[in-house]
């Protein structure tokens, strides 16, 4: 795909796009280059060079699946470069595997990356119950959602936020974008890729890896009437973590539950669990961001 090629102006096109975009080149041995974002403008989406990662690392691993990753953003990637990957490889035994990844652009780290591997065995279980919410089907999609009130999205915002997105998300209970209430700080969404998939487990993995980043930071700005959108709030990811426990399709309804214990200091703390439509657990995440208040 050409880093030139202009953003899909469909869902299914976003899709195809997204797949393309975590198809990580190989240029030399565990040295991988990301493509950029087709029509990508500024900052690089983080869950787009955690999803990256993982795909690198994954290439360096055969007959152990990912099982959890975590990551360290240390600079804001920039649209205008390809992504250099380096997988090192830290440990190999019998059960477990440890890669290492660091993401690179012009020749400066931008992310720090630990993945860890096993080999699948059975063992002792128990899960968490999926909340009670209302299902994706009772849900409007956060498109339809957006398209309801574009009459009051400013003229130079109007294309980035109606334009088609490669998850479908449904909020379980939406809020107003731009003037946020007060409220507790716990929201639950229904995720999806929003076309079908290939057949292969490591890419599934690394959708939900690149998912996971859309939902959890906004999480601790609940309680104080403010999100992304709030001119006087600075806001980035500082390190984010996911536990891969079971099986899973990306292209399938996925209930993304996420919660904020703590704020303060200027950052927010946030934590998720991703169940099946069926009440399976089937990954857990958390993630510290940067909550800062400007004048």
């Amino acid at each position: 795909m050409s880093e030139e090629t202009a953003r899909a102006d469909t869902a299914a096109g976003q899709v195809d796009q997204l797949i393309d975009l975590l198809d990580v080149e190989r240029i030399d041995t565990d040295l991988y280059r990301g493509a950029r974002q087709p029509g990508g403008v500024g900052r690089v989406f983080g869950g787009q060079v955690i999803a990256q990662a993982l795909q690198s690392a994954q290439r360096s691993v055969e007959e152990k699946i990912a099982h959890s990753l975590h990551a360290y953003f240390m600079r804001p990637g920039n649209e205008d470069f390809p992504i250099i990957y380096r997988v090192v490889r830290d440990y190999d035994g019998g059960s477990f595997s440890n890669r290492r990844v660091i993401a690179m652009q012009q020749g400066v780290p931008i992310l720090n990356m630990i993945a860890s591997f096993q080999r699948p065995e059975d063992g002792l279980s128990h899960q968490d119950d999926m909340p009670d919410v209302p299902m994706p089907d009772e849900l409007k999609s956060e498109s339809e959602l957006r398209a309801e009130i574009q009459d009051q999205v400013p003229e130079s915002f109007h294309s980035f936020f109606l334009r088609p997105r490669p998850i479908d998300i449904r909020p379980c209970h939406p809020r107003n974008w731009f003037k946020p209430e007060k409220s507790a700080p716990r929201q639950y969404c229904w995720i999806r890729v929003a076309a079908p998939l290939p057949d292969d487990p490591a890419l599934h993995r690394a959708m939900l890896s690149y998912a996971s980043d859309m939902a959890l930071l906004g999480t601790a700005m609940l309680p104080h009437g403010v999100n992304w959108m709030t001119s006087k709030i600075q806001s980035a990811s500082l390190d984010h973590a996911v536990w891969l426990h079971e099986a899973f399709r990306a292209d399938e309804w996925l209930l993304y539950a996420c919660d904020s214990p703590w704020a303060g200091h200027a950052r927010g703390f946030n934590r998720g669990r991703i169940f099946t439509r069926d009440g399976r657990l089937v990954a857990s995440t958390s993630q510290e961001g940067l909550m800062r208040l400007r004048e």
